[in-house]
């Protein structure tokens, strides 16, 4: 992962002063550091029998349809509000730098799926938290969760439940 790790750009400032935002278009347009993650990301769940991976809005879409491929899994999609077409269930959280709800269609998951949820960044927790709220109201067998990168100094961590697993590829 240190060749992944040199592809991450930091972007100051970014969406607020004081924010260093972890860009990872500069990963994802590397074939090898794209490569690498996918490779990963599938050896930790080829085992774990994952039905679904839910990738949450925007970049949890990428890694995410990814390793639903490499897993032969489905993959659900975690949105802003408004942007899905059917009948939708919706959490509300605090991020870092404000109050933002996702949503995801009512019939995403069924009690028999095993689930991984995927995001880019860990950082406070506030979003994935609000995914694993929604995920869980819908029953499945076993939620995991994954992240390409954690950034342990905003304990986003601590904000999690503690029994969900929780992987992340690069720690800062």
């Amino acid at each position: 992962m240190e060749y992944v790790k040199s592809k991450v750009r930091d972007i100051i400032d970014f969406p607020q002063k004081g924010v260093i935002f972890k860009d990872l278009t500069t990963v994802f347009k590397d074939p090898r550091a794209l490569h690498l993650i996918s490779w990963d990301l599938a050896k930790l769940y080829k085992e774990k029998g994952i039905t679904k991976v839910v990738g949450i809005e925007s970049r949890g879409f990428i890694a995410g349809s990814i390793l639903a491929f490499k897993l032969d899994a489905g993959f659900v999609p975690v949105r802003k509000p408004g942007k899905l077409p059917a009948d939708t269930i919706s959490a509300s959280y605090e991020k870092e730098y404000g109050v933002d709800t996702i949503e995801i269609h009512r019939d995403a998951i069924t009690e028999d799926d095993i689930v991984v949820i995927h995001d880019d960044v860990l950082a406070t927790g506030g979003t994935m938290k609000a995914a694993i709220d929604l995920i869980r109201s819908m029953n499945p067998k076993k939620i995991y969760v994954n992240f390409i990168i954690e950034i342990s100094a905003l304990g986003g961590r601590a904000a999690l439940p503690e029994d969900v697993e929780i992987t992340s590829l690069i720690t800062y």
